[in-house]
């Protein structure tokens, strides 16, 4: 698969590639050539590798490198493995991401601290963290860069906040050329997103008085946004299925602020590190799993018979058919639900299938 800025494009792999009858680099430079010559404003282009590509011996690394060289210097040609991934989405920009922490710039020595945004942000949402930055006084640059030239400096003058929580890999790039992780919150709902921003104020020692100045009107109508869906879903318990690895951090919001009664919050892996402060927030007897041994964990959410269960496309159909009332999990990766703007939209997540619900049964 050749991952383009910022669509896919995929090139097939039949009998006659797999059978060595097809000089496989030769096609790939074929498609890649074909693909630029389409869109000659792609700058940054990456080859995902799979099984296919595996079995053949494709080396990827290698046409990477090739590749760039051939189409330097208006396109540069990365490449990551996509092979073995459970969660595509997630484990997929955790791998791209880290791909491309090799290639930022190096900051100069004396260069003045600054702070790194990692995960990938709607441009809403970018746009309200940068301003809120702006005022706050804190040199700010995002990763991904909204334009693929615009790659940020990277040393020992730089801390970064994790915008997602399944980035381990690329946050353990970033740490390796000397980058300091700013531990926190993730910036889901009205109090994870000052807590998020805290940490960073924390960080350039701005004072109370100058943070809450910039941050309470905003977190004032963040939490008014919430109160509107919070009758809906108030004492409503609530399974979350691993899927993400967003769900302590969903959890964390639903309890806090949403007043819903999380059973079970299994997520894929639980990086201790990343989720410590989310999962320090939620109630004492919710039941953290980790992995996905899916069969034990119907039965668990059968047993529960919780009033919403959060789960993948594969679970969703059967458990309404069994009457249990679902939301499927990977809404929470395509809607932008970071920030205090989006705060309200977040909630109504949770809200929108009690509703379709009831309205059922009416």
């Amino acid at each position: 698969m050749i991952f383009a800025e910022p669509r896919f494009a995929t090139a097939i792999l039949d009998e006659r590639d797999l059978a060595g009858l097809a000089d496989a680099n030769d096609e790939l430079d074929r498609i890649v050539a074909r693909l630029l010559s389409r869109r000659p404003d792609i700058k940054l282009l990456f080859l995902v590798g799979s099984c296919p590509s595996e079995v053949i011996k494709l080396d990827l690394a290698r046409a990477a490198s090739r590749l760039s060289k051939i189409h330097a210097p208006s396109t540069r040609v990365l490449n990551y493995s996509g092979s073995g991934i459970e969660t595509t989405f997630t484990q997929g920009e955790d791998a791209c991401l880290a791909s491309l922490v090799p290639e930022l710039p190096a900051q100069h020595l004396s260069s003045a601290k600054s702070l790194l945004v990692v995960g990938s942000l709607a441009d809403v949402v970018e746009d309200q963290f940068r301003r809120i930055f702006d005022q706050l006084g804190i040199p700010v640059h995002f990763l991904p860069p909204r334009r693929a030239e615009d790659l940020p400096p990277i040393g020992q003058n730089t801390y970064f906040l994790l915008a997602q929580p399944f980035l381990g890999e690329t946050a353990k790039a970033l740490e390796e050329r000397g980058a300091k992780l700013l531990p926190s919150m993730m910036p889901l709902g009205a109090e994870g997103t000052t807590e998020w921003l805290r940490a960073a104020a924390i960080a350039w020692k701005i004072p109370d008085d100058r943070f809450y100045g910039v941050v309470a009107p905003l977190e004032e109508r963040a939490r008014a946004a919430v109160k509107r869906r919070e009758p809906t879903v108030s004492r409503k318990s609530i399974f979350f299925f691993p899927d993400s690895q967003l769900e302590p951090a969903l959890a964390r919001f639903v309890s806090r602020e949403l007043s819903m009664r999380p059973i079970e919050v299994g997520s894929p892996y639980l990086h201790r590190q990343h989720t410590a402060i989310d999962i320090g927030r939620l109630p004492q007897d919710v039941v953290l799993s980790e992995g996905q041994d899916v069969e034990r964990q119907i039965d668990r959410c059968r047993k529960a018979d919780p009033d919403i269960v959060v789960c993948g496309l594969g679970l969703a159909n059967p458990f309404e058919a069994e009457g249990l009332t679902t939301k499927w999990s990977i809404e929470f990766l395509f809607t932008p639900i970071q920030g205090y703007e989006q705060a309200g939209d977040l909630a109504e997540l949770f809200a929108r299938p009690l509703v379709r619900r009831a309205r059922l049964e009416v």
